[in-house]
């Protein structure tokens, strides 16, 4: 079953390596919604919280200074808990 990957407390140093701060920036305010990935999404949390449960698994929380890998073929459930901002960049 494919699985979330999360990296906290990210270097600055790998951030610009990886560019993280030319990548899309996309927010949502507290919800609950399902989603599916196409393709990898990596993405980094600048602000707020989410409950992420991937269908048939265990939830994760993310949060500011994540740096978060959602795999390709994945559907799970966001449940932001807190308004969120992000980077994001698919693979």
């Amino acid at each position: 079953m494919p699985q979330i990957n999360i990296e906290h407390h990210v270097s600055p140093a790998k951030l610009d390596a990886m560019g993280v701060d030319g990548w899309p920036l996309w927010s949502k305010e507290a919800s609950r919604f399902d989603w599916h990935y196409d393709n990898e999404e990596i993405c980094y949390i600048l602000e707020g919280e989410a409950i992420v449960t991937p269908l048939g698994g265990k939830p994760v929380t993310i949060g500011r200074g994540d740096l978060v890998h959602f795999p390709a073929g994945m559907s799970c459930e966001w449940e932001i808990t807190a308004d969120i901002e992000k980077h994001y960049t698919f693979k």
